[in-house]
Order: C-alpha cells, then sequence, then structure tokens
C-alpha cells in the first residue's frame, strides 16, 4: 500500500508542533508577551526621563529669572529667556512620545494614568517655562526701581514660588500624594504674598509717580509668579489622579484676588 504524503500550511505546522510540545509553544508565547512587556516599560521610562530634565530645566529657569531680576542681571535675564527653547521642544517630544505610547500599546489602568499624567505635566511646566521667561523680559525695564523694598518682596514671593515648585516635582518623582497635598493646600500662601506685594507696589506709586513705569512691570512679575504657583498646583492635582485615580474632590485653596483680576491678562498671553 502506498504511504499518503499529507502537506499542512506552514502555521498550521507550526500549530501541530505547538500541540505535541505545550511547553514549546508555552515559552513562545512567554516569550512574546515579555518582549511586549518590556518595550511598552522602555517607552515609559524614557517618557519619564525627559519629563525628569524637563522638570530640572523649567526649576533652574525659574530660579535664575527670580536671580536676574534681584540682582538686575540682564545677561542672565537674556541666558534664562533663550533657555526656554529647550523646554519648548521636550514638551513636543515628551507628548508625541506619550501619544504613539497610547496608540500602540493601548495602556489601561495605572498605566495609561501616567502616560496621560505626563502630557499634564509637561503642559504645565511649558507654562512654567514660558512665565519664567517673562519674568526675565521684565528685568531691563525693572532695573528703573531703585528703592530694594520692592524687589525684597518679589524675591521673598518669587524664593516661595520656587520652592512649591520643587516640593511638587519631587512629590511627582516619587509618586507621593500625601507631599503634593501639602504643596496644593499651600497655594493659599503665595496669593497672600502676591495681595501683600500688590499693595506695597501700588503705595510707591501713590507716593512717587517716577516709579510707576517700573512698578508696573515689577506688578506683572508678581502675576506671573502667582501663576506660576497655580501650575504647581495643577501638577499637584495630577499626582492625586495619577496615585489614586480621582480628581481631587476639594475646592482648590485660594487667596482673595478679586480686586486685581485686570492683571489677569498679561501672564496668559506672555509679557514682553
Amino acid at each position: 500500500m502506498n504511504a499518503r504524503r499529507i502537506i499542512l500550511p506552514v502555521g498550521s505546522v507550526n500549530a501541530f508542533a505547538g500541540a505535541q510540545n505545550p511547553q514549546r509553544g508555552h515559552r513562545g508565547a512567554n516569550h512574546v508577551q515579555e518582549h511586549t512587556v518590556t518595550s511598552f516599560e522602555e517607552a515609559l521610562d524614557s517618557i519619564k526621563e525627559c519629563l525628569a530634565r524637563m522638570g530640572g530645566l523649567a526649576e533652574k529657569q525659574l530660579a535664575d529669572a527670580i536671580d536676574a531680576m534681584v540682582r538686575r542681571d540682564q545677561d542672565l535675564a537674556d541666558h534664562t529667556i533663550a533657555a526656554d527653547k529647550q523646554i519648548d521642544a521636550l514638551e513636543v517630544d515628551i507628548e508625541t512620545q506619550a501619544l504613539r505610547l497610547i496608540a500602540l500599546r493601548q495602556p489601561m489602568a495605572i498605566d495609561l494614568r501616567e502616560t496621560v499624567s505626563a502630557i499634564k505635566v509637561s503642559a504645565d511646566l511649558e507654562r512654567i517655562g514660558d512665565l519664567a521667561k517673562n519674568i526675565a523680559k521684565r528685568v531691563r525695564a525693572a532695573d528703573q526701581m531703585r528703592p530694594n523694598r520692592p524687589m525684597q518682596g518679589v524675591s521673598r514671593m518669587g524664593h516661595q514660588v520656587l520652592n512649591q515648585l520643587k516640593d511638587v516635582l519631587d512629590a511627582y518623582a516619587q509618586s507621593d500624594d500625601a507631599r503634593a497635598l501639602a504643596v496644593w493646600r499651600r497655594d493659599e500662601e503665595i496669593d497672600e504674598m502676591y495681595n501683600s506685594l500688590f499693595r506695597e507696589l501700588l503705595t510707591y506709586m501713590m507716593e512717587d509717580p517716577r516709579t510707576i513705569s517700573a512698578c508696573t512691570h515689577l506688578l506683572f512679575v508678581a502675576k506671573n509668579l502667582e501663576r506660576i504657583g497655580d501650575h504647581s498646583t495643577n501638577i499637584a492635582e495630577t499626582i492625586q489622579f495619577l496615585v489614586k485615580g480621582e480628581i481631587m474632590g476639594e475646592a482648590r485653596p485660594k487667596g482673595d484676588t478679586t480686586s486685581f483680576t485686570h492683571l489677569d491678562y498679561p501672564a496668559q498671553t506672555g509679557a514682553v
């Protein structure tokens, strides 16, 4: 009797081999799964690395802007303005990587929250960089301000805002929602410092009209600092979402700034 030859498609041969040797087939599936998980983790680590670099640059940009303003250092101010391009480029890079990760890997639960949070935090850091750049742009105009006392108020407020930013970035790096909540609750202190500085600068302008131009620039600097405090608070809320998967339930603590809302628009559009 002639033996019959059976020809199977390649896919069927592979399936048959897996059925004959289940352990081999199982190993192959595990290898693919492990490769997928590793690729996802590498992509997420790349986003985190870019975000950490962006946070460091935003922090330095704010510190340099405050230092340039207090010391009236135009060279440092020019360097701070130019450095903003690095922050902008990193935001685009992070958003591109995160959207690609969502499209290709379709992350779920904590992985999805980490990816979305990275986009949200990078947007806040980009705005912080813009506001720091706006402060640096005011250095030349504020150099007309000879009395040191208003500048001391700007320095105090600036360092308070810088500490807020440092704390919230540390909280994000450590996924520490308790520390983030502490930053969130301290936002009212920055609002109160802004109100106090606003009244002080108005007093100087009323006492000596020659200071009106310089004081006006310092008012915008103070408003930019207050806005940076708001963006740090936004990051604190994002940390709450990242860790717990829920939106902050409490109303955001705010000082009384209702009398000063007419100064809101330059910080949003970019002071020049």
